[in-house]
């Protein structure tokens, strides 16, 4: 079974603990080594200065100037009782040097610690000293390692006649004891760094383990890796705030949806972002909410969850989902559903018609049935309950506002074409169009609804601009509820999440209505942002009265008619070719 891999904090504290125990021990062997060379030249130092006291001694020049004049060298017993080797033994024991010895011009001992050596010649080279200069030297000698300084001793008259030489050492031994006194401090500083680096370490692990969450290297890796193709590769914006209460993520999508740069590193509190998402990272939030709402001209659906790891808090994740498409889609599939509907209830209206004819046919009346027909071309195939439909050219608004004819009519509201109505163009950008003018007419029947007035009715007036870059349509709706509550901010009816259902209500209900259709009071909302992306804007003409009429809204979209129904330019000629 393979043994488990070291965790990377243990192997980081190792690699710590090595590097500060060599460290350690490089820095006491450099001030060891340093202490031992400086005890060494002081050594010298003390050992220069001593030779040159002794050498300096009028009676020790003399002495050794008389001994050098005489034939031969007197034997040990005479050197051991002289007055040079009382001299020296005198200045050995005074000053706790090693050895103070003295040779006469040849190099032969005339004082030393060793009376057995008397007489005989040096165990060092005494040729600079008696060349008449001064050196200090590290050796060993008879009596064992020593530092020491060896200085010329010149006749008692002269200056440059060099009579004998006087070598003093300290032993090395007394110099480790010293170096040994010395070094206890080094070994005691050192033993602190190293305590120190050890403390250090230990905290650095816990430190990085808390920064890294207890995760190794190859998982941080591979989290990044997971985390760029995710948060890169998903069309949902996300958003993390971190514990600290900034934004940590911001991705693509995310920048897309809210039409915002990276913000990350940004604080949550002060991010240009809708207050709604802030409102889902709040303390007393429940994590289950999920909220919608319009930013960037898109309707959004917007979730947050609590972010943790083996129980410590890393922050919120917010999710944005885009439901744009989605609200369009089912604003078109209800016109498609109301549709379906009045043909269904036209295809009755047909059988009739048709039961009619067969019937007047069958009895002969040929000239009923002629003008029967007659005036059902007159009225046309399919009547939809909407006054003075006639004044709509566009075959898409002529089916759109049918169907919403037929819808108000369910519910005993009466959908009227204003007399200014005048659409030469045709509709070129249907879902915009569909959004704004499906929603406005949708609050204009809840409101007149809801409405005091004993006659409910909602009027809409289109008109076209024609321009050379696409035609602006403008939308005009009122309707006979019971306009705004006073003191109401006209701009307030445009808020996300805006409701009248406490006070009057009217088109100023767009709101509360498009909670019911675009999801929680976000259809003028949607439809003014989808407006003025397009350069256009949908605005409040007049706040109503309680009784009615009510409020007036009216919306302008530029770019979404082109041209001239063809059909519209024949019928005009060919009503100019009859007058």
């Amino acid at each position: 079974m393979p043994r488990p891999a070291m965790r990377f904090s243990t192997q980081t504290l190792l690699l710590q603990l090595g590097v500060v125990l060599l460290v350690v021990l490089l820095s006491g062997a450099v001030h060891a080594w340093l202490v031992s060379g400086r005890i060494g030249n002081e050594a010298e130092n003390q050992a220069l200065t001593l030779a040159r006291t002794v050498a300096s001694n009028p009676g020790i020049r003399s002495a050794v100037e008389a001994i050098s004049k005489e034939e031969g060298t007197p034997p040990a017993p005479v050197l051991d009782a002289g007055p040079v080797q009382a001299a020296a033994e005198a200045a050995r024991l005074r000053t706790g040097a090693f050895f103070v010895a003295i040779t006469d011009e040849t190099g032969l001992r005339l004082a030393h610690p060793d009376p057995a050596l008397l007489g005989e010649h040096v165990s060092t080279d005494p040729s600079v000293a008696l060349a008449g200069q001064e050196e200090t030297t590290r050796n060993t000698g008879t009596l064992g390692p020593s530092a020491g300084a060896k200085v010329p001793i010149y006749a008692p008259e002269s200056s440059t006649t060099v009579v004998g030489i006087v070598s003093v050492g300290y032993s090395m031994e007394s110099l480790g004891q010293s170096l040994a006194r010395d070094i206890v401090p080094i070994f005691l500083t050192a033993g602190g760094a190293l305590l120190t680096g050890v403390l250090a370490s230990f905290l650095l692990r816990r430190r990085l383990q808390r920064l890294t969450v207890g995760l190794e290297p190859e998982e941080i890796s591979t989290l990044v890796h997971d985390q760029v193709a995710v948060l890169q590769g998903v069309d949902d914006g996300v958003i993390g705030v971190s514990s600290d209460g900034r934004i940590s993520v911001f991705n693509a999508a995310a920048q897309r949806l809210l039409e915002q740069p990276d913000l990350s590193g940004t604080p949550w509190a002060d991010a240009p972002v809708p207050w709604q998402l802030k409102a889902l990272t709040r303390p007393d939030a429940a994590e289950a909410d999920a909220i919608a709402l319009v930013a960037g001209g898109s309707v959004l659906v917007a979730s947050a969850r609590k972010a943790l790891h083996r129980s410590e808090d890393l922050g919120w994740v917010v999710m944005l989902r885009d439901r744009t498409e989605l609200q369009q889609l089912t604003r078109q599939l209800d016109a498609v559903g109301t549709m379906s509907t009045a043909l269904r209830a036209q295809r009755h209206e047909f059988a009739n018609q048709l039961h009619t004819i067969a019937g007047l046919m069958s009895i002969g009346q040929h000239q009923q049935v002629r003008d029967y027909l007659a005036g059902l071309v007159a009225k046309g195939p399919l009547k939809f309950p909407v006054d003075q439909a006639e004044l709509l050219q566009d075959p898409y608004l002529q089916a759109f506002v049918g169907a919403k004819g037929v819808e108000a009519d369910e519910r005993g509201i009466t959908l009227r074409i204003g007399p200014e109505t005048l659409v030469r163009g045709q509709v070129t950008e249907p879902q915009d169009v569909t959004t704004v003018l499906g929603n406005l007419i949708d609050n204009a029947v809840n409101a007149a609804v809801a409405g005091s007035s004993p006659e409910r009715w909602v009027e809409l007036e289109v008109l076209d601009e024609p321009h050379d870059d696409g035609g602006t349509l403008h939308i005009v709706v009122a309707d006979s509820g019971d306009g705004l509550a006073a003191g109401t901010d006209p701009e307030v009816v445009f808020a996300e999440g805006f409701t009248t259902a406490a006070g009057p209500v009217s088109v100023a209900s767009a709101a509360a209505a498009a909670g019911t259709s675009s999801g929680q009071g976000l259809g003028l909302a949607l439809a003014r942002k989808l407006a003025r992306r397009r350069g256009g804007d949908v605005r409040l003409l007049e706040p109503g009265t309680t009784g009615g009429p009510g409020a007036v809204f009216m919306a302008s979209l530029p770019r979404t008619t082109a041209g001239t129904p063809s059909g519209t330019k024949d019928l005009a000629g060919e009503e100019d070719n009859d007058a």
